[in-house]
């Protein structure tokens, strides 16, 4: 194993994935909202930096080739597992949540299979930018979180009327409900939408691999 900083960057994304999902098992909310986005946003701009930097200082290896795409799945699975929790197993989030999972051990799996021949398997450009989406979409998840929580303390102890006032405007914002609500709501359907779209794109890639292996798949004709 090369130990460069590429690959430490690497490890570190992929011990950062399960403490994604534990922060909400330790700390009280909102700190593990804020813990568990910190951790997962920090994680993905690591994916981008670790290839960029094995790329600009020639510093490449097996063990990062391995372990890159392992750590990528390990943090999108977990952080969908917490997303879906969080929302009470929403069918807007859980559907496409778990048309992302199938593809990802499908795939998983097919790679598994081919052996030697899974390189005909490339990462094409579409799927890296399945995985852009799919980072953003979550993260917008967890950040739609903290708003909620926060415009649920702002309205603690109002009765709902009050709470329509200040939204319509007709009585002074002096907790900044406003930006709340209009942040809670906003990365909900943001969120939700970016979700679908990569579910859109995950299976398309996962289509596109399948493809790519059915030579490999079909029975060697019966032998005369």
């Amino acid at each position: 194993m090369t130990w460069n900083i590429p690959n430490i960057l690497t490890v570190l994304r992929l011990l950062a994935a399960p403490c994604v999902a534990i922060v909400f098992l330790l700390l009280p909310r909102p700190v593990a909202d804020w813990a568990a986005l910190i951790l997962f946003v920090g994680a993905a701009v690591t994916d981008w930096f670790d290839g960029y930097i094995a790329r600009k200082w020639n510093q490449q290896s097996r063990f990062g080739a391995m372990l890159d795409p392992i750590a990528d799945k390990a943090m999108v699975t977990i952080a969908l597992l917490t997303v879906t929790s969080l929302f009470g197993m929403s069918f807007a989030i859980m559907l496409p949540a778990a048309l992302i999972l199938f593809r990802e051990v499908f795939v998983s799996g097919l790679r598994e299979y081919l052996g030697p021949a899974a390189g005909l398997l490339q990462v094409t450009r579409l799927a890296k930018w399945k995985t852009t989406v799919q980072m953003v979409a979550i993260a917008v998840l967890l950040a739609q979180g903290l708003f909620e929580h926060y415009f649920g303390m702002g309205s603690f102890g109002m009765d709902a009327a009050t709470v329509a006032e200040i939204l319509a405007g007709r009585v002074e914002d002096v907790g900044g409900l406003v930006w709340t609500y209009r942040g809670a709501v906003g990365t909900l359907y943001l969120g939700v939408a970016l979700l679908w779209l990569a579910a859109i794109l995950t299976l398309t890639t996962g289509w596109d691999y399948f493809i790519k292996a059915l030579p490999y798949l079909r029975d060697d004709e019966a032998q005369p």
